[in-house]
């Protein structure tokens, strides 16, 4: 058989690229009718073609350009096909494409480009959603960003649910209809009504309550255009978001545990602080009592999954000292380094002590201290530990909203050794140390909650047991001499005598800076907080912590 032949079309105009500014040109020939062939070169005639060379290396900013223009094109005057075409997923890229218009119900298309930065070209969008009589104008902007085809280097769209809505995860769609779920008016703690404006911290937490209530509070639905999550979202806990109401729904009202004054607060603390997430929490009922996040898309304090660091060494102190490995005031090894499971651990900056007592390697944050007593303890001991007394890692906390309750697998060997210090498998967040510290203040694990379990009848998780009264003893005394003279001691000056406090720096791969970490209470209010890439928990987290303690006075 003979090769087969490629012929481009050669045009005389093509569509202009201006100072980085994609042109997008709406009727008569259009964007849609500008085909993408390897440069632009017609192939050659004949039996004696060879064949096209894949293109590899850097994309050039024409081809950037050029498939970005395609694909918007295309999407905005409703050619599916030749849109999905231009992506490196073309069915998934259909689907969606028409589901825009099929399912979420948005006409009127205007798409336009800004300048590309590299491989990455933003957009903005608008349109109109119209659902019966009921019509809204949509506005948002996204981004796409441009790949060369493994087979062929061709310049295409890498496709990923986003591009059609940043709000979008792959799996999830775009519907516009009556809304799954009734609205719900959330009140906090006094009565007051909580809004995304006033507290923007908390727009996640109320499509949550939403989702949870929307139903339960007696509200009706309303017609909206929502993201309605996908099977992995759903994975994830991530609940429904509305983007545009076309008609109100009757909202039906749900009372949280939130105080408006620490709320208010925290909302403060975390916005000028980078990536910080923080929880509050009344230590002798698990009442939430505030939660922020400085972004806003994601509820980190309740739903993050990170390493937890030093902060992790509350749990495994009451491990040892329930074993008989370690006593506050009992000499206990900080050498500079320590081997264990063909892994060599150290100590920051790596720092030893000498003589000290175990209190000491505690408010110091020595890790040796820990990693020193692995070869003792059973591989599951932290496990059941986190578990057992206070309450994590089991998957069935009720609060009212989506949660991660924290993860401390079975590990084994080095693995294993590094899970003592809040690295390794070990996975938390804000809410789950913030429960941590209110577990050592009131002796015994309360699971937190935001919505009181006599709203809805459900039932509150619970620990099998509780410390000794040793142990617990011996938990509060090193955790309040690190507030009042170890790491921690900055940030809590003037918060004591009823305080403790741990602090906690989590490395994090590719990460210039480790996540810092800061846990603590005072006198019935347990909190805790983390500052993504922040470095030393007592200088990132722990001025955040430390001024809600203080304003929860």
């Amino acid at each position: 058989m003979g090769k087969r032949r490629r012929v481009t079309e050669r045009r005389s105009k093509r569509p202009a690229v201006v100072g980085g500014m994609i042109a997008v040109v709406v009727g008569g020939a259009g964007l849609g009718g500008y085909a993408l062939y390897g440069g632009g070169a017609a192939a050659e005639d004949g039996p004696a073609a060879k064949k096209p060379q894949v293109r590899t290396g850097p994309l050039a900013a024409a081809e950037v350009t050029t498939a970005a223009r395609a694909f918007l094109a295309a999407w905005q005057q409703g050619k599916v096909a030749e849109a999905a075409a231009v992506t490196d997923d073309p069915a998934a890229a259909g689907a969606l494409l028409t589901g825009w218009t099929k399912d979420a119900r948005i006409t009127g298309a205007t798409l336009t480009a800004g300048p590309r930065a590299g491989d990455k070209v933003p957009f903005a969008v608008k349109g109109t959603v119209t659902f019966g009589k009921n019509s809204k104008p949509v506005a948002y902007d996204s981004a796409l960003t441009v790949v060369r085809r493994a087979e062929d280097g061709e310049p295409l769209v890498d496709w990923h649910a986003s591009v059609i809505h940043p709000d979008l995860a792959d799996g999830d769609t775009l519907v516009t209809g009556e809304a799954g779920d009734p609205p719900v008016k959330a009140l906090d703690r006094d009565g007051g009504e909580l809004t995304a404006k006033k507290y923007p911290s908390l727009g996640t937490v109320l499509d949550g309550l939403r989702e949870k209530y929307g139903e339960k509070a007696g509200g009706t639905a309303g017609i909206e255009l929502r993201v309605v999550r996908g099977k992995a979202s759903k994975a994830k806990k991530a609940s429904d978001k509305t983007l545009v109401e076309l008609s109100e729904g009757t909202p039906g009202t749900v009372r949280t545990t939130l105080s408006p004054s620490l709320q208010a607060a925290a909302e403060k603390q975390v916005a000028g602080a980078g990536r910080a997430s923080v929880v509050v929490t009344r230590a002798s009922t698990g009442e939430i009592l505030a939660v922020a996040n400085s972004n806003p898309n994601f509820n980190t304090a309740f739903q993050g999954s990170l390493a937890p660091g030093s902060t992790m060494k509350v749990i495994t102190s009451s491990l040892l000292i329930e074993k008989g490995l370690a006593s506050a005031n009992k000499a206990h090894p900080c050498p500079k380094y320590f081997s264990y499971g063909g892994w060599k651990f150290q100590n920051d900056d790596k720092f030893e002590i000498k003589g000290g007592s175990f209190k000491a390697s505690f408010a110091r944050s020595c890790n040796t201290a820990f990693i020193s007593q692995a070869g003792k303890l059973d591989d599951d001991s932290l496990t059941k530990q986190a578990q057992q007394v206070f309450g994590l890692s089991s998957n069935n906390w009720a609060i009212g909203v989506p949660t991660f309750d924290g993860s401390v697998p079975v590990q084994k060997a080095a693995q294993k050794a590094a899970e003592l210090i809040g690295q390794g498998g070990v996975r938390m967040n804000p809410l789950n140390m913030a429960s941590v510290a209110a577990t050592v203040k009131s002796g015994t694990f309360h699971q937190p909650y935001l919505v009181a379990p006599s709203v809805d009848g459900r039932s509150l998780a619970k620990a099998p047991r509780t410390m000794s009264a040793g142990t617990l003893s011996q938990l509060r005394e090193l955790m309040n001499y690190t507030a009042a003279h170890g790491t921690a001691a900055e940030p809590m000056a003037g918060l004591g005598p009823d305080y403790g406090a741990k602090t906690g720096s989590a490395e994090v791969d590719g990460q210039k800076e480790p996540n810092g970490w800061f846990t603590a209470y005072r006198g019935d209010l347990a909190a805790a907080g983390v500052v993504q890439q922040g470095g030393h928990g007592s200088e990132s987290a722990g001025p955040i912590v430390a001024a809600l303690l203080r304003a929860g006075a």
